[in-house]
């Protein structure tokens, strides 16, 4: 068989990304709106009750994730392209890591003592 290149094959294979983005951007997009509308209607309703969000808890769970997935990418990237600058994609996560929990180190240390 011929391979031959149809200009209908190539654009439909153009266009298959594009709508698929905006769909995804239409979804998000209602999403939002629709949750927003919810909101508006529960706090004039005087039903609305504000989400407790723990940062403390956060900053551990997230920074042993960094640092957990930092370290294996840092001694992958290692051992496969050595000291370039590819290990950055490494060692980004892990110093992210390292900072939130040096984070819920020192406000564990505070609470402690005030």
């Amino acid at each position: 068989m011929e391979n031959v290149n149809s200009s209908t094959a190539q654009v439909i294979i153009a266009i298959i990304p594009i709508v698929g983005i905006v769909m995804g951007c239409a979804v998000i997009f209602f999403y939002i709106l629709w949750d927003h509308r919810r909101k508006t209607l529960l706090i004039k309703t005087g039903q609305y009750n504000r989400p407790v969000f723990d940062l403390f808890s956060f900053s551990l769970l997230s920074g042993a994730l960094l640092s957990g997935v930092g370290a294996a990418l840092t001694v992958l990237l290692s051992i496969i392209e050595g000291a370039s600058y590819g290990l950055l994609g490494g060692i980004i996560p892990l110093s992210m890591g390292a900072g939130l929990i040096s984070y819920y180190v020192i406000k564990r240390v505070e609470k402690r003592n005030g």
